[in-house]
């Protein structure tokens, strides 16, 4: 699974364990409404730094009792890993 599959991945799984749609959690976590839909379509790609950082971000605010997806490494904030 390459990063965009991964980014995807996760983010669809919390949208779904939110129960909002990939749009609104693209603006929550890349500030475009756009960005993740195009990411999905093949028509736009993110950075190492911005998936980093959202990876991160979806690490940090996981819904209680969401399953994070298979085969998706789980980011560990550096103070937690301490």
């Amino acid at each position: 699974m390459n990063f965009r599959e991964q980014l995807i991945a996760v983010s669809d799984q919390f949208a779904q364990a939110r129960g909002i749609g990939r749009q609104r959690v693209s603006t929550i976590v890349l500030n475009r409404g756009s960005t993740l839909d195009r990411i999905a379509e093949g028509k736009s790609d993110v950075n190492t730094g911005t998936f980093e950082k959202a990876m991160l971000w979806f690490s940090l605010n996981w819904p209680e009792g969401a399953v994070w997806p298979q085969g998706v490494p789980r980011p560990v904030c550096a103070e937690e890993a301490a």
